[in-house]
């Protein structure tokens, strides 16, 4: 009896089990790697496609002289608090805005706030600031900074984008 209980000539019902639980675990273990996986080339894709919409905005800004550098003022005016919030206004929705009225038809670099679609297919927001700074050196400056955001609300942030223009740009 002894010799019989020692021989191992086959799965008893107990080996079995453990080995089918040490199985189901492994095989969700790899599920949900491919589920992580998947979302974060959903956000990789997201956040790529908002740099270039963010890099294609910025080069409108480039192509403009110094004067030319500003926000259509009853389109600011007309902007939702989520535009208002951002940390680039510092908190002073006005005092430091640079907007006239001048900008006729609203072009893209003149829209504080629109709605695009991107390479991607997705609708995303891109939100506009430009804001008088002068820094240590004296001269005063135009810092303009692009934030894309998710389309729906909550509105994500996927991209930051700042660059400074000073009156070397052209009056």
């Amino acid at each position: 009896m002894l010799t019989r209980l020692r021989g191992e000539k086959g799965f008893g019902l107990l080996e079995l089990l453990m080995a089918m639980t040490m199985l189901s675990i492994g095989i969700l273990a790899l599920v949900s790697a491919f589920n992580s996986g998947t979302i974060a080339l959903e956000r990789a894709g997201r956040t790529a496609t908002a740099s270039a919409l963010a890099d294609a905005q910025m080069e409108r800004y480039r192509a403009l002289t110094y004067g030319a550098i500003q926000l259509d003022a009853n389109a600011v005016n007309a902007t939702d608090t989520t535009y208002r919030n951002d940390s680039a206004l510092g908190g002073i929705l006005g005092n430091d805005v640079t907007t006239s009225t001048g900008c006729s038809g609203v072009p893209p670099e003149c829209n504080p706030s629109r709605t695009l679609t991107g390479a991607d297919r997705h609708n995303y927001r891109l939100d506009t600031y430009v804001t008088l700074t002068t820094p240590p050196t004296g001269r005063q400056e135009k810092l303009v900074t692009v934030v894309v955001r998710g389309s729906a609300s909550p509105y994500a942030t996927y991209a930051r984008e700042q660059s400074t223009f000073d009156l070397s740009t052209g009056s």
